[in-house]
C-alpha cells in the first residue's frame, strides 16, 4: 500500500533556536542537527533522532515537504535522507517535481485565484493602510500569490488581527498569525488541493499529515490520519477533529514524535489493506487533545473532503483545486 506523507516544516518538523522549547537541563538536551543556514548562520534544526526517523521513512512512503515558504526559502533547507521527489511550496501555489515547479499546476492555481477572490494588489494595499509603522517591521509578497507582514508582536494591538480577518473574509482571503508574521492568503490557495493532485499522480492509498497552524488545517483534514503538536495556532484553539491526534509534545521534541508516529504507522501497516483511519482511530494516543473548535478562526472539522484515489492510468491533467 502506497502511503503519502505530507508535513508542514516550520514549527512542525524543523525549528529555529527561538522555537526549540527545550525543557530539560542542558546536559540532557537532545543533540541537534542544523538543516538550514541563512546568511551564513544556522537557522533551523531538528533532533538527530528525528533525522534518523526521516531517513528511515523514505524507505516506506512518499514523503512530501508541505510549506507556506516560497521556493527560494524552501531551497535553503537540507533535510536528511534522499531528496524528496515532490514538494509543495507557497501554501499549495507551487508543486515541485524533482525541484522544478509544475507549470500545469501553476496555470490551474492562477485561474482559480482570478475567478474566486480579490486581487493581491487590493489586499496588499489594505494591509499597508491598516498597519501601524510603530509595530510593522516588514511587508512582503510571496511568489506573487499572497502577502505577509513581519510585526513587533508585543506592540500589536489586541483585536487588530481579528479585524483584518473579518475584512479578508469578505474578499475571499484568510489570515493567520504565526510568530511575528501575519499572513494574508487567498482561500483557494491551499495545501490540501496540491495534496489531492499528488494523490492522483502517485495513486497513494493512504495519506498522513502533520501541521501546527491554521494554514495547515485543510491539510490535516484531507488526510486519513494526522498529528498536530502541543504548540501553535491549532493547539491554542483546541482544534482536534476525530482523525487528528493532538500531541502533548511541544517544540523540537514534537517534531521528533511526529516522525516517530509517521514511521510507526507506515511500517506497522505495511501490507495491510485496512484503511489507516480505521486503525489509527483505535490506537492513536490523544493526550492533550481537545475535541471541537474553540476559536472562531479555526475551520470546522468537516470542511474539507479527503482525497480520493484515482483509477490506475488516469490522465496527467491537474485535479480540481
Amino acid at each position: 500500500m502506497t502511503s503519502l506523507i505530507t508535513s508542514d516544516l516550520d514549527r512542525t518538523l524543523i525549528y529555529s533556536a527561538a522555537a526549540l522549547q527545550l525543557t530539560v537541563p542542558d546536559a540532557l538536551a537532545p543533540r541537534l542537527l542544523c538543516v538550514e543556514v541563512y546568511e551564513r548562520k544556522p537557522l533551523s534544526y531538528m533532533t538527530e533522532a528525528a533525522a534518523a526517523l526521516l531517513t528511515e521513512l523514505a524507505d516506506h512512503a512518499v514523503f512530501v515537504p508541505t510549506t507556506t515558504r516560497t521556493r527560494e526559502q524552501y531551497g535553503r533547507i537540507r533535510l536528511p535522507g534522499p531528496a524528496p521527489r515532490y514538494a509543495i511550496c507557497a501554501n499549495g501555489g507551487h508543486l515541485l517535481v524533482d525541484g522544478e515547479s509544475d507549470r500545469d499546476w501553476q496555470r490551474a492555481v492562477g485561474a482559480r485565484l482570478a475567478d474566486e477572490c480579490a486581487s493581491l494588489a487590493e489586499v496588499r494595499a489594505h494591509l499597508l493602510a491598516a498597519a501601524d509603522p510603530a509595530w510593522l517591521l516588514k511587508e512582503r509578497v510571496a511568489e506573487d500569490l499572497f502577502a505577509y507582514l513581519v510585526v513587533e508582536r508585543s506592540l500589536l494591538p489586541d483585536g487588530w488581527t481579528a479585524e483584518l480577518s473579518a475584512w479578508a473574509e469578505t474578499k475571499g482571503w484568510t489570515v493567520s498569525l504565526q510568530g511575528r508574521k501575519i499572513y494574508a492568503v487567498p482561500k483557494p490557495l491551499t495545501k490540501s488541493a496540491a495534496v489531492r493532485e499528488l494523490v492522483r499522480r502517485t495513486g497513494a492509498e493512504r495519506v498522513l499529515a502533520a501541521g501546527d497552524s491554521l494554514l495547515d488545517a485543510d491539510l490535516l483534514l484531507a488526510a486519513d490520519h494526522a498529528w498536530r503538536p502541543g504548540h501553535g495556532e491549532l493547539a491554542d484553539t483546541g482544534w482536534a477533529p476525530r482523525h487528528v491526534t493532538a500531541l502533548a509534545d511541544r517544540g523540537v521534541e514534537a517534531g521528533e514524535e511526529i516522525l516517530r508516529r509517521f514511521t510507526a504507522t507506515v511500517t506497522r501497516a505495511a501490507g495491510d489493506a485496512e484503511p489507516v483511519a480505521v486503525r489509527a482511530e483505535a490506537r492513536a494516543e490523544t493526550a492533550g487533545a481537545a475535541a471541537g473548535t474553540t476559536g472562531a478562526a479555526a475551520p470546522a472539522a468537516g470542511g474539507t473532503a479527503r482525497p480520493t484515489v484515482p483509477a490506475p492510468g488516469a490522465a496527467e491533467t491537474p485535479a480540481a483545486l
